[in-house]
C-alpha cells in the first residue's frame, strides 16, 4: 500500500499544475483545465486529471467538473508558501535571509577581523547558503517537473 507522503511525491511537475489550477479556480471542467494551462491537447489534461483523482487529490462533481480535495493540500503542498499569487519554496526565505546575512558578516569581517576568522566564516556561509539555494532548487524543480 502507497503511504500518502509517497504518493505526494510522485505529484510533480505539470501533475502538481493541474492541482494548483483546480484547487485556485474551483471546481473546472477539463477544456477549462487544458486551456487554462496551455496544453496542447485535452488528453493531456486528462492524463494529469486522473492521476490525480487515483491519488484521491481531485474528485469529480456530479456535472463532471473537477474539484480539488482541500484536505489533501497539505501534504501535496507541504515545501511551498503562498506569495501573492505565486507558491515559492519555503527554503527561499531562509535562503534570502542567510544570503544577506552572509553578505553583511563578510563585510563586517573584512573591515575589522583577522584573516583566519574571515576564512571560517566565508567557508561556513559558503556552505550554509549552498544547502539552502540547493533545496529551493530542489523545490522548484518539482513545482516545475525537472527531476
Amino acid at each position: 500500500m502507497v503511504s500518502e507522503s509517497d504518493s505526494a511525491k510522485n505529484i510533480s511537475g505539470n501533475t502538481l499544475r493541474v492541482y494548483v489550477y483546480v484547487l485556485k479556480n474551483g471546481p473546472s471542467e477539463l477544456r477549462e483545465v487544458q486551456r487554462g494551462l496551455g496544453f496542447s491537447t485535452p488528453s493531456l489534461a486528462s492524463y494529469h486529471l486522473t492521476k490525480l483523482v487515483k491519488a484521491g487529490y481531485i474528485k469529480q462533481d456530479e456535472e463532471g467538473r473537477y474539484v480539488a480535495n482541500r484536505e489533501a493540500t497539505p501534504s501535496l503542498l507541504e515545501e511551498y508558501s503562498k506569495v501573492g499569487a505565486f507558491l515559492v519554496p519555503n527554503m527561499l526565505f531562509f535562503a534570502i535571509l542567510f544570503t544577506i546575512l552572509v553578505a553583511y558578516f563578510s563585510y563586517r569581517a573584512l573591515t575589522s577581523l583577522s584573516q583566519t576568522y574571515v576564512d571560517y566564516l566565508a567557508a561556513t556561509s559558503i556552505a550554509m547558503c549552498g544547502v539552502y539555494w540547493y533545496e529551493v532548487v530542489r523545490a522548484w524543480r518539482k513545482l516545475i517537473g525537472i527531476r
